[in-house]
């Protein structure tokens, strides 16, 4: 009782705090934006940082998860144990536990493990998706030390029902359905999404006489969201995701698998907005939780498990004067997790965190960020971040930023006490220091951004063995460092658009006490999307280049570097005014290649997928 009266005191000094600067300005459009954006942090917030938006109309042409989409969209490198299995990311050279997934303004890494199975988020269900480059730990808390993406649900008041049924087959007996419904009037907006995919997922091992034995996965995904006007200054959102998976792991090139892992991760957030000219709040309520059982022997009942709880309670007030934007920002979670090797374990944070950013003139413009949090069983260090853009001609702007960031132990790394290892209490959080330096040249057809970046990062946490018993340590300090480089050229003649978009990355990640390159991250990453369309036809192609990426510390053994490509050509044929139908028929790993991005998984061999996407 005592801290929820602390943090509602908290709250009112926080609101009265920024009143008094408040001016007799006019926002309203400031104030648009917000009532539309989910995350406005991520724009409003961000004048000196690299932010990448992934079109609706190349999210459409993802296979069917997070992972596929962002492989061929983003510099980001993902270890996938096996089509469809645990999926992370590691973003410049970071580890998926340095990598933040933020929904809707949440972090929602895990609990347990600090990192996201990308293989876990249905990308068509959400209405904007972005990669956020840099150290965002400031604004996004634990694990945004190399970069962040972000999926936010988007409403839209005034919009007419819009329906959209998927139907999809492919290889390897692989199935899926997809129903989207949004709509909305002058008070009130919908959205909902219903996702399932099924697959046998048996493909052949190129060069084998092996198939994927073990690999078949099913899961449900559900979407919805609503907003609601209660008076002309206020507005009351909901949004809600639950994903229910089930699938075997995949056997390895080296060792038969019968094991079976089901999980079931749901969120939940209710939202209070109220806004005039001058200033916006929003107080956010959110429930999550994520489950999982491991069945080693799936003919079996015997399974170890997992579960974490997180109640979180978040209010954030803005104040506009002039040229000038205060956000303050004050949060309060309860964590509680179990499981067959943890401890009944409960963790409680508190952080504040304040924002500003400064308009100066048309051409300049610069943010200041500061954040600390409170928490019972470790020290949490002070954090800033500073970011600036500037638009030297009507062609050209540069950007720099300059942040120190955070990642705090999991339960796992505290708690974790099984056969053969041991968590560690003692263990302090990863800080790191990053700078990057961007460049913006924008012409009429073509755009380009060039960014150099440099990242240290003190305290790793690894696990090692001591005395036979693998348990986590604070060792290592790692240096990032490298460039990446994003071009789109998009050109219409008459009745023909092409559009290219086009990333390139070069990536420097050692262990300064062996001065050799981190695991799983290659030197070099190149994705290209080539879009051509004519009338109601359509054709694209979609191209990857992986560098080696080493698997020992050593460096001596590796995963071979890899290209591959896909091709799709899709049809739109309007049945009436209201309906309208579009087939897409697709081929990935077109020229057949054998490639691995997690050594001894090998990935899919040529496939086909036939989509029917019905509007009305």
């Amino acid at each position: 009782m005592v801290q929820k009266n602390f943090l509602f005191y908290l709250i009112y000094v926080s609101a009265g705090v920024f009143s008094v600067f408040a001016q007799e300005q006019k926002e309203s459009v400031v104030v648009l934006k917000e009532v539309i954006l989910t995350d406005a942090k991520l724009v409003r917030f961000s004048n000196g940082i690299k932010i990448s938006k992934i079109p609706d109309s190349v999210a459409q042409l993802s296979n069917s998860s997070l992972t596929d989409l962002l492989r061929y969209n983003s510099n980001i490198y993902f270890k996938e144990n096996g089509y469809g299995m645990v999926s992370s990311a590691s973003f410049r050279g970071t580890s998926a536990q340095q990598t933040a997934v933020v929904w809707n303004g949440i972090n929602i890494n895990s609990q347990l493990t600090g990192q996201t199975d990308f293989n876990t988020l249905i990308p068509e269900n959400f209405g904007d998706i972005s990669v956020r480059s840099g150290g965002g730990s400031v604004q996004y808390g634990s694990g945004a030390i190399g970069g962040s993406i972000h999926l936010n649900d988007e409403l839209n008041f005034k919009q007419k029902i819009k329906n959209r049924l998927l139907l999809s087959v492919g290889s390897f007996n692989s199935q899926k359905v997809s129903f989207n419904s949004n709509a909305g009037g002058e008070k009130w907006s919908y959205d909902v999404g219903v996702n399932y995919m099924e697959s046998d997922n048996d493909y052949k091992y190129l060069g084998t006489d092996q198939i994927n034995e073990n690999g078949a996965f099913k899961n449900v995904n559900v979407n919805t969201n609503f907003g609601y006007f209660i008076s002309k200054n206020q507005l009351l959102k909901f949004y809600h995701n639950t994903f229910i998976g089930n699938r075997n792991f995949s056997s390895t090139l080296t060792a038969p698998s019968n094991s079976n892992y089901e999980d079931v991760n749901s969120r939940s957030l209710l939202e209070w907005n109220h806004f005039n000219s001058i200033s916006s709040g929003k107080l956010k309520l959110a429930y999550l939780t994520e489950e999982y059982k491991y069945f080693a022997n799936k003919d079996t009942e015997r399974f170890t498990f997992g579960q974490s709880k997180n109640i979180l309670a978040n209010y954030d007030y803005k104040q506009y004067l002039g040229a000038i934007t205060l956000n303050g920002i004050i949060e309060y979670s309860n964590i509680k997790g179990k499981g067959t090797s943890l401890e009944n374990i409960e963790r409680n944070l508190f952080s504040t965190t304040l924002l500003m950013s400064h308009k100066l003139n048309d051409d300049f413009k610069y943010g200041l960020s500061l954040r600390k949090e409170f928490v019972t069983d470790y020290d949490s260090p002070f954090i800033v971040a500073v970011d600036a853009k500037y638009k030297i001609s009507s062609k050209y702007s540069s950007t720099i930023n300059f942040s120190k960031n955070y990642r705090v132990p999991t339960f796992n790394d505290l708690y974790w006490v099984g056969a053969g290892a041991r968590g560690n209490k003692e263990l302090k959080p990863e800080l790191s220091k990053q700078v990057d330096w961007g460049h913006i040249l924008k012409f009429e057809n073509v755009s380009f951004k060039l960014n150099g970046f440099y990242i240290v990062v003190n305290d790793l946490i690894q696990w090692r063995p001591i005395e036979a018993v693998w348990t986590p340590v604070n060792i290592t300090e790692t240096e990032h460092y490298g460039a990446e480089l994003e071009f789109n050229i998009k050109k219409l003649f008459g009745a023909h658009t092409i559009n290219w978009i086009t990333g390139a990355s070069y990536t420097i990640a050692i262990n300064k006490v062996t001065d050799k390159q981190l695991l799983y991250v290659p030197k070099e990453k190149i994705s290209s999307n080539l879009n051509y369309d004519y009338h109601k036809w359509g054709v694209f192609y979609q191209f990857l280049y992986n560098a080696k990426a080493f698997t020992t510390t050593d460096n001596t053994d590796f995963v071979s570097s890899y290209t591959v490509s896909n091709i799709g050509i899709q049809k739109e044929i309007n049945v009436n005014k209201k309906v309208a139908l579009q087939m897409v028929l697709k081929v990935n790993n077109l020229y057949n290649t054998s490639y691995q991005n997690v050594s001894y998984r090998p990935m899919p061999n040529r496939n086909y997928q036939l989509q029917l996407i019905t509007k009305f």
